[in-house]
């Protein structure tokens, strides 16, 4: 049977990327995006369908999974892609006023956990759920924590706390879950070139792709409430 899965900002960036590896496997990959021109355009390049999804609006995530019922009836995997990055030139946290940190937990905290929640009826359809949330290297409080650490300097305080919390809002789904099929793991894509920060990673958007794809795949041996990327573990 066709595995049925959601990627949430999906018509560009390692969202797209994560679609197309996911539809090179045999899943109906659907792009999710809230421009729905863009949004389109994504699913007829990919070959994939397309619902228009604004993770910050209710009523559209309501909508979006209404619409997956009626055409799939479940759904196995959700990938929660979407994500802002605010505004990066605001670095000391005492320089950032309280709103930016709103506007960012919008998309990346609580846009999560109502898509996450719309989605979980269908998911539990399905023989074998997953969620992968993308969060980031950024959001490891051991290595912010840590002056040795190549992220040592990176104090993005709405960015970085945004993945924090992700990371929390990870492993509560997992404990939540753990008697049930589905597995929920954070995945970390590294520092990719993308719009979110001006395409200033050294990784491409289809190398950070590939965690989440792993992720949204796993067999039933493999790990939830994990923090991973490409060569293992991250330290919380």
């Amino acid at each position: 049977m066709t595995k049925i899965a959601l990627i949430t900002g999906a018509n560009k960036g390692i969202g797209y990327e994560i679609a197309r590896l996911l539809a090179e496997q045999g899943v109906t990959a659907i792009v999710g995006a809230r421009d729905e021109e863009r949004g389109r355009a994504a699913g007829e390049r990919l070959g994939q369908p397309y619902v228009r999804i604004d993770v910050t609006d209710e009523d559209s995530v309501a909508a979006a999974a209404k619409w997956i019922e009626q055409e799939y009836g479940t759904l196995d995997i959700l990938v929660n892609n979407a994500g802002i990055a605010g505004d990066l030139a605001q670095a000391t946290p005492s320089g950032t006023p309280a709103r930016a940190l709103r506007e960012v937990y919008e998309t990346n905290v609580f846009g999560v956990v109502t898509v996450t929640n719309a989605m979980l009826p269908l998911l539990r359809t399905s023989p074998a759920g997953r969620i992968v949330n993308m969060s980031s290297e950024l959001g490891s409080l051991t290595m912010a924590s840590d002056p040795g650490s190549p992220f040592g300097d990176a104090n993005f305080i709405a960015y970085n706390s945004s993945k924090s919390a992700l990371n929390m809002i990870t492993v509560s789904y997992a404990k939540e879950l753990r008697d049930t099929v589905i597995k929920v793991n954070a995945a970390n894509p590294g520092y990719c070139a993308t719009d979110l920060n001006g395409h200033s990673g050294f990784r491409t958007a289809e190398q950070g792709a590939a965690i989440a794809a792993r992720l949204a795949t796993l067999d039933e041996d493999g790990p939830t409430g994990a923090y991973l990327q490409d060569d293992g573990v991250l330290p919380w």
